[in-house]
């Protein structure tokens, strides 16, 4: 299962953030490879990645550490279990410009960042401004992961309004499942 370019969407319903990952298709969202459900307030955060909106297949799962994880990380593993990596948010460097670190077996760790810094401010003030914190941050945003200065893979929002990304994947090496953990992550636990 590899793929240059991934499409994720989110939907927001009252119990759970629900995310869909299609292939490409032109440009456009192609065929379905990936759907989670992350049910919200949960005081240790696990997420399933399943094949499909059947749920019958696990496709990879992440789960945190620690109850507090502020500089915990989230292991990821297979649908059997087994280890392929994990993620981490760099707390303190986070405070100002969020940044992200990802591991994979074998492999030098990845290093995501938010591409604007403006942007990056602008989202931490409108999550602690009074009324304003509960409407959905309007900008988009853009992180690009990297390791050693070589472009890996970017998660893009594409839309103002409903949360639409782009998944570009420069490294072919790495782990499309890793990939799609972390772009589920970069969106359901960018407030924490």
């Amino acid at each position: 299962m590899t793929q240059a370019t991934l499409h994720m969407h989110q939907k927001v319903t009252f119990a759970v953030n629900r995310y869909e990952i299609f292939a490409d298709n032109g440009g456009e969202p192609g065929q379905l490879i990936a759907f989670v459900e992350q049910k919200r307030l949960k005081f240790k955060e696990e997420v399933t990645i399943y094949t499909d909106s059947s749920k019958s297949t696990v496709l990879a799962r992440f789960k945190a550490r620690k109850v507090i994880d502020l500089g915990s990380g989230y292991d990821v593993t297979d649908g059997g279990g087994q280890s392929i990596g994990l993620f981490r948010k760099d707390f303190g460097k986070s405070l100002v410009n969020s940044t992200w670190h990802l591991d994979q077996p074998g492999r030098p760790t990845v290093t995501g960042r938010e591409r604007n810094g403006g942007i990056a401010v602008l989202r931490r003030l409108w999550n602690v401004l009074p009324i304003i914190e509960n409407i959905p941050f309007p900008f988009r945003y853009h992180f690009d992961f990297a390791s050693d200065g070589t472009p890996v893979f970017s998660v893009d929002k594409k839309t103002w309004l409903r949360d639409h990304y782009r998944i570009d994947i420069a490294d072919a090496a790495i782990d499309q499942r890793l990939v799609i953990a972390q772009a589920v992550a970069v969106d359901a636990l960018q407030a924490r």
